[in-house]
């Protein structure tokens, strides 16, 4: 195999530089043009993406450097998209692992670090951000060796080179003072560092699908890496499971290879290129693609199984319809099996009505972002509180546990953990990071930190930042107080009378404004006592002859509560309701009736 194609990714924490850091690489490799315009984050091509400023899918990208080309994957920094990161670390033989030079490794380094090291790979150390006021770089390099040693890394692993930069600013060097630059230590770093991929191009062709996605061209297309042989346009070839069964037989139609941001038809390929695949309608990520000859499939890496799971069911209000175009349960059953093709870390499973569907992902974060997704594409859903998934061990009743690290001004270091203490978290570590700030620990059931996050920002008056990954699953801790307050529900259908919600400011924070659209069993508002109560925000002022001096001044509302998609599933309770349709986020009861309400309420109590 000759030495000019290096395959690496870029794994960090989330928000830590990963993408800044490949805009970099792109403008100093002569992969944009000098005059070209070209958007921050480009890697970040998902409207989501953008908005949010994370990395949601891994994608596939690659540069030139002095004759080398360089495959690199840009890979999801937060854990609800690990599924991603594991699939990827199997196409690559380097990782370059992106560390803040403040915040030091954190959860999520730990996770894709475990992953990289398990599969053999040697890591290049960047640490990143190194023009932060609040950087300490020294320390945070020593803490990333300790990660490794933690990690079982062996001795090859553990003599890391590093690199101190600033993606933002587009330099890497070897000293730690240096505040200027270029990346090309970073470049010969790569080449230098990681191998070539070692691969038989003349035994048969084989394949590992690692990423799917779909091109109204093309149908599916599938991405990974040759690992055997190689590959012409038109060439017959056949999909295994991990059984080795054979799903389906055909062409590969087209194949594409990666040059910047864009994808590129290619007449060939060969072992060690990472390349796109049409032609088969079946295949799906974690089958092996190869030539009609192979019959043995190529280990895949295994995903680790979902924690929380949700209810979809068709949007049953009576304001469905009027804001979307897509409402019937069969349009939702088709797009949830359309996302659980190309996101193997979701499971979907239909009611036995065929009106509502349970679906399984590793957190919270996961899927809102397909919810979010899905009423762009305007679609009206209903929404039931997460839950987390049990399981039976032993005779014993287990639940998922996930490492909850959070940064906190020493002010409000006590309040956090008074909170979490009383969500059964145990707090694990606790130490000053400087400037005024503590770092703390804990090992918390996933149950107790559902719905935690507003609070969380509430009591740290927005300054706490709060990271999360799946742990283990360990013995049930017992039941974890839910929500404090009940709410105020509407008795009535129409529109909200700024009169009425007036009046009603005296007994709880308001959700909606006038004029809102509302109906009966609809949540307009938290009551600011345990009880839920139901209210009319119809009513309208008596008309008489008589004026009276002071009463007719103009109402002054407070702003209500807004909540983001997020917020408003973890604010519901278990009997209650989020409607999501491509206008509006609106909370309520599961069951609309009143009188209905209540038996059901007795029937649980009985």
């Amino acid at each position: 195999m000759s030495r000019d194609l290096r395959n690496v990714a870029i794994i960090a924490h989330v928000d830590h530089g990963k993408t800044t850091l490949v805009d970099q690489l792109f403008r100093q490799s002569g992969t944009f043009r000098e005059n070209q315009r070209v958007e921050e984050r480009a890697m970040d091509s998902n409207d989501l993406e953008k908005e949010r400023g994370i990395t949601i899918l891994a994608k596939c990208t690659s540069v030139e450097w002095n004759g080398t080309r360089i495959n690199i994957v840009d890979t999801p920094g937060h854990a609800d998209f690990g599924a991603e990161v594991e699939r990827i670390l199997s196409m690559v033989d380097g990782v370059i692992l992106l560390v803040d030079s403040a915040e030091g490794p954190m959860p999520q380094t730990k996770f894709v670090t475990g992953k990289a090291l398990t599969l053999g790979l040697r890591p290049i150390v960047v640490v990143n951000k190194i023009d932060r006021s609040d950087a300490r770089p020294q320390e945070v390099l020593d803490e990333v060796f300790d990660l490794f040693a933690s990690l079982d890394a062996n001795d090859d692993q553990l003599d890391f080179p590093s690199l101190w930069a600033s993606g933002r600013d587009g330099y890497a060097s070897d000293d730690e003072h240096a505040r200027e630059g270029n990346l090309e230590p970073l470049f010969k770093l790569i080449v230098d560092h990681v191998p070539a991929p070692g691969l038989d191009t003349e035994a048969p062709f084989s394949f590992l699908a690692t990423l799917l996605d779909r091109d109204n061209f093309m149908g599916r297309v599938l991405t990974g890496r040759v690992q055997s042989g190689k590959l012409n346009v038109n060439d017959p070839i056949h999909a295994l499971d991990a059984d080795g069964n054979v799903i389906e037989v055909g062409r590969a139609t087209k194949l594409l290879s990666f040059d910047g941001l864009d994808r590129v038809p290619v007449e060939h390929a060969e072992a060690g290129d990472i390349i796109a695949l049409a032609g088969l309608e079946k295949a799906t990520v974690a089958n092996t693609i190869a030539d009609p000859s192979v019959k043995t499939p190529i280990e895949a890496q295994p995903i680790d199984p979902p924690t929380l799971a949700m209810q979809f069911s068709v949007n049953d209000s009576p304001l469905a319809g009027r804001e979307g175009s897509k409402v019937t349960s069969r349009m939702i059953r088709d797009r949830l099996y359309r996302e659980a093709e190309t996101n193997v870390a979701i499971r979907i499973t239909e009611s036995a009505d065929k009106d509502s569907f349970e679906v399984a992902g590793r957190g919270e974060l996961q899927l809102g972002v397909l919810i979010e997704t899905m009423r762009r594409e305007g679609f009206e859903l209903g929404i039931s509180r997460p839950r987390v998934l049990f399981r039976e061990e032993n005779g014993q009743r287990m639940e998922p546990f996930e490492t909850v690290v959070i940064d906190v001004d020493d002010e409000h270091s006590g309040t956090v953990v008074e909170k979490m203490q009383r969500r059964k978290a145990e707090l694990t570590e606790m130490r000053p990071s400087g400037q005024g700030k503590t770092r703390i620990t804990f090992s918390a059931p996933s149950r107790g930190l559902i719905g935690y996050h507003g609070e969380f920002l509430s009591d740290t008056r927005g300054t706490g930042i709060m990271n999360r990954l799946f742990e283990k699953y360990d013995t049930y801790r017992g039941p974890i107080e839910g929500r404090q307050n009940g709410v105020l529900i509407s008795m009535v259908p129409g529109e909200a009378v700024g009169y009425a919600l007036n009046a009603l400011e005296d007994r709880g924070e308001l959700f909606i404004r006038p004029q809102a659209k509302i109906y009966e069993g609809m949540i307009i508002g938290e009551n600011a006592k345990p009880d839920d109560l139901e209210v009319n925000p119809m009513k309208s002022k008596q008309l008489t002859n008589f004026r009276s001096t002071g009463k007719d001044d103009a109402i002054r509302l407070t702003p209500p509560r807004v909540m983001t998609l997020e917020q408003a599933i973890a604010y519901i309770d278990d009997d209650e309701m989020v409607e999501v349709t491509p206008e509006s986020i609106r909370l309520r009861k599961a069951i609309l009736d009143p009188h209905e309400r209540k038996r059901a309420k007795r029937a649980a109590q009985a």
